[in-house]
């Protein structure tokens, strides 16, 4: 049987602040910080063979797969598909600014947050149907270990795929910046190997 690596990484830090804040296609860069934690992960995967990087169109994901590639003989691969969740008119909001302006909003999409779309933007329930076959595809493309750089929200996504659990489940999981999960392919069958490591919680253990 076949077997595949498929690691799963955030993005680094993109200097936001600590209050919670939508960002879903807003394009920021990386932060300083941001840069540190992409740079962490460059030390990990220079031990690591890599055959293909894979990110989203976005800067954050780009740039943190661009330093990660400045150790191996590989040019990253963009896909529109990979991007974070839209969040349309929220993006960029405080929460605790769309909990004052729009509590019935805020309270309808922390009711069903699979299913509920912020004005112009996009549900888990749909970000799953442009993320999956996304990932499926790149789970089924040559090589035996390769590298995405995703976003929290889309990550999210695809570990509730990997395990099949529900969309309701989404934020059961923790997606620092820079964090980096393993997922085992074996077939058509997934395993979880690890979840959110980082430079300071283990990232270097194998």
């Amino acid at each position: 049987m076949d077997k595949k690596l498929i690691y799963l990484a955030r993005h680094g830090d993109i200097g936001i602040g600590k209050e919670k804040r939508y960002i879903g296609r807003l394009d920021l860069p990386l932060s300083a910080q941001g840069e540190e934690q992409a740079k962490a992960l460059k030390n990990f995967f220079c031990q690591v063979p890599l055959d293909n990087i894979y990110c989203s169109d976005l800067k954050r994901s780009q740039q943190t797969a661009h330093i990660i590639a400045s150790v191996h003989q590989i040019v990253p691969v963009a896909h529109v598909g990979l991007r974070e969740l839209n969040m349309g008119d929220w993006d960029g909001e405080l929460f605790s600014s769309i909990k004052t302006k729009h509590p019935m909003e805020f309270k309808l999409r922390g009711e069903d947050i699979a299913n509920y779309s912020p004005p112009k933007g996009e549900s888990f329930s749909v970000c799953y149907k442009r993320v999956i076959p996304v990932f499926e595809s790149l789970a089924q493309s040559d090589g035996t270990t390769i590298l995405i750089i995703g976003h929290a929200g889309a990550n999210r996504v695809i570990l509730c795929h990997i395990l099949g659990i529900p969309l309701g489940n989404v934020f059961r999981f923790e997606q620092s910046y820079g964090c980096l999960n393993l997922i085992c392919r074996e077939g058509s069958n997934y395993r979880l190997k690890y979840l959110n490591r980082t430079a300071t919680r283990g990232i270097l253990d194998q």
